[in-house]
């Protein structure tokens, strides 16, 4: 029996009726938001400083960070810990999607979502945690490296920071590219074997992508398109698990 069958009236529903209730979900998330975020903003300079450590310990002793802007001292952390918060609110921010279409799932689909959903939150934190803890410092040590003896790197703190936050979103998406792939194989638009043969082309659109989401050096480029091809290897596999499954249960 699907959810629509116990919820009658959920197909007879208004548009307006749903809005309302997305509007209540959305509500909720921005409650949640900004209650972390006031929480969170008397800490807002150690966020900055923890942000910025990879940096410093890359640059020469007689350099430092700069604003270049009178607000940016106050508009730096201000946007991290706004980023900072919404971090931490993914697991309810997804908690909230989930129970507004959960109504119009059917059991087996709900069976499935969930732990889809916990699957993406931890991939996407992966993602994070391997931009800031390998992927950054790699990156800053190669372009600093690479600078003329005569110039001193000073870098602007909203530049760093912007950079910074695109990476990690960048990193944090990459990581659900085995979501990504399973749900495709799941709801039937691929198959393993098909992904199989177009595994060469798919392995190139890697490092095609790559190339134009990180910094334009080599070394960005690897550190992105090789996570990339092991995580759509291991959407994959787990794809091919799905479909074996599937066939013993015809079976």
């Amino acid at each position: 029996m699907s959810s629509n069958d116990e919820n009658p009236q959920l197909e007879e529903m208004p548009i307006t009726k749903h809005l309302i209730i997305l509007r209540k979900y959305l509500f909720r998330i921005v409650g949640v938001i900004l209650v972390l975020f006031f929480c969170l903003l008397p800490f807002a300079n150690q966020s900055y400083q923890m942000m910025s450590e990879p940096l410093r310990a890359q640059l020469p002793i007689n350099s430092s960070m700069i604003a270049t802007d009178v607000t940016a001292t106050f508009m730096a952390p201000f946007k991290l810990n706004f980023f900072v918060a919404l971090m931490i609110a993914m697991p309810f921010i997804i908690y909230q999607i989930w129970a507004f279409v959960r109504p119009a799932l059917y059991k087996k689909e709900k069976a499935l979502a969930l732990p889809l959903l916990i699957g993406s939150i931890t991939l996407f934190y992966a993602g994070v945690a391997f931009a800031y803890f390998i992927a950054l410092p790699s990156i800053l040590h190669f372009f600093i490296s690479v600078a003329p003896e005569t110039v001193a790197p000073m870098t602007d703190i909203n530049s760093y920071l912007s950079f910074c936050l695109k990476l990690f979103l960048v990193f944090g998406l990459t990581f659900e590219i085995p979501i990504v792939t399973l749900l495709l194989i799941m709801i039937g638009i691929v198959t393993t074997e098909q992904l199989v043969e177009k595994r060469r082309f798919i392995i190139v659109g890697c490092f095609f992508v790559s190339m134009f989401v990180t910094p334009p050096d080599a070394l960005s480029m690897i550190m992105l398109a090789i996570p990339m091809w092991m995580l759509f290897e291991l959407g994959l596999f787990f794809g091919k698990l799905l479909e074996n499954r599937r066939a013993k249960s015809v079976l």
